[in-house]
C-alpha cells in the first residue's frame, strides 16, 4: 500500500506531508491488536481517501470542524518484512489545524469558513481532551503549498522516489512490462473505468538516519549561523521525531503538490540534494556556495507557493 494519493479528478488541497510509520511493537495493547488486525485486513485507504473523509465534515451546516470520534484508520507499509503503521489521528490533527488556521487567516475570512461558535466549541473540546491526554502527538505533519526546507534535512537524495504516473489510456495496464497498478495505488472509480494514476514524489528513510541527519544539520547551523528560524524549526522537528520508536519509518510525501508542479519541474526537483549541498558548504566555510544552494531551493518553492494566487 502506498501512502501517496491516487488521482480521482476531484480538487485536492495542495499539501505535503511528513509521516512516521511505527512498528506494531511500539503500540500498547489493545491498540496493538487493533493495528495488527487492520494491517492484515487487506486493502487499506489511500491518502486521497483520508482527504475526502477530512473534508466531508465541512459540508454540513453548521460545519463539523473536528470529527466527533478519532479515526481508527492508518497508512500501512512493509519494510524489511516488518509491518509499520501511521495512524491518521484525524481528530487530533483537526484540532491542531484549527489553532494554526486562527493564526493565519483574518477574522472575517475565518468566520465565513467556520463560525465562531463552532471554533469555540472545538477549542473547549480540545482543552478537555488535552487534560486527559497530555502526551499525545500526531504521526503526520502537514504543510500547505510547499515542503518546509527543514523536512529535506531528514533525507538523502538517494532516498528520493519519483513516479510520473500514467495517463488514462495506460492506467488499466500500468507502465509497460509492469502489469496492472498495485491495488492500494488504484484510484477508486467505476469498474473498468480508466483513470489517470497521479505522479508520486516521496522520500523514505529509517528513523535512526533521520535523527542522525537532524543532529548533524543542527551542529552545522549552530556553528555557522548566529541565529536562524531554521534552527528553531529543525529543533522542533527533531524533538517530534524523538517521540517515536527507533525502528520507525519516516516519509516525506509531496501529496497534492504533484498536481500543480509541472511534470518536468517535478522530475528535475532535487530539493534534498540542495539542502545537503548547502549544509556541506556551510561546514566547509563556503558561504557563497551555501547561499547559492539555498537561493535555488527557496526560488523553487517560492514559485510553487505563488501558484495559490494564480487565477
Amino acid at each position: 500500500m502506498s501512502a501517496s494519493s491516487g488521482f480521482s479528478g476531484a480538487p485536492v488541497p495542495y499539501a505535503s506531508y511528513l509521516r512516521v510509520y511505527e512498528p506494531l511493537a511500539a503500540f500498547p495493547e489493545p491498540e496493538r491488536g487493533h493495528w495488527k488486525r487492520y494491517a492484515a485486513g487487506g486493502r487499506h485507504p489511500s491518502a486521497q481517501d483520508e482527504l475526502r473523509q477530512s473534508l466531508a465534515g465541512l459540508v454540513p451546516v453548521p460545519p463539523v470542524a473536528v470529527p466527533v470520534h478519532e479515526s481508527r484508520e492508518a497508512f500501512v507499509a512493509v519494510v524489511d518484512d516488518v509491518v509499520v503503521v501511521c495512524p491518521w489521528r484525524t481528530r487530533l490533527r483537526g484540532w491542531m489545524a484549527l489553532e494554526d488556521l486562527a493564526d493565519r487567516l483574518p477574522g472575517p475570512a475565518l468566520d465565513a469558513m467556520l463560525p465562531e461558535v463552532v471554533r469555540h466549541q472545538a477549542a473547549a473540546d480540545y482543552q478537555r481532551w488535552r487534560e486527559r491526554n497530555p502526551d499525545a502527538r500526531p504521526w503526520i505533519r502537514t504543510a500547505t503549498w510547499h515542503v518546509p526546507v527543514r523536512w529535506f534535512a531528514l533525507f538523502d537524495d538517494a532516498e528520493r522516489h519519483y513516479d510520473p504516473g500514467t495517463e488514462p489510456d495506460a492506467a488499466a495496464e500500468g507502465p509497460e512490462g509492469a502489469g496492472p497498478p498495485a491495488e492500494g495505488d488504484r484510484p477508486a472509480g467505476a469498474a473498468g473505468q480508466k483513470q489517470r494514476i497521479a505522479p508520486v514524489m516521496r522520500y523514505r528513510t529509517q528513523m535512526v538516519q533521520a535523527r542522525r541527519r537532524v543532529a548533524r544539520a543542527l551542529r552545522v547551523l549552530r556553528d555557522s549561523l548566529d541565529d536562524s528560524p531554521l534552527i528553531d524549526a529543525l529543533t522542533d522537528t527533531g524533538r517530534w521525531l524523538e517521540e517515536f520508536h527507533p525502528r520507525s519509518l519516516v516519509e516525506l510525501d509531496y501529496g497534492g503538490l504533484v498536481h500543480v508542479i509541472p511534470p518536468e519541474r517535478l522530475a528535475a526537483d532535487r530539493s534534498a540534494a540542495r539542502v545537503a549541498e548547502g549544509l556541506a558548504a556551510l561546514r566547509e566555510g563556503d558561504g557563497a556556495r551555501a547561499g547559492e544552494a539555498y537561493g535555488l531551493l527557496t526560488d523553487f518553492w517560492r514559485s510553487v507557493r505563488e501558484l495559490q494566487f494564480a487565477s
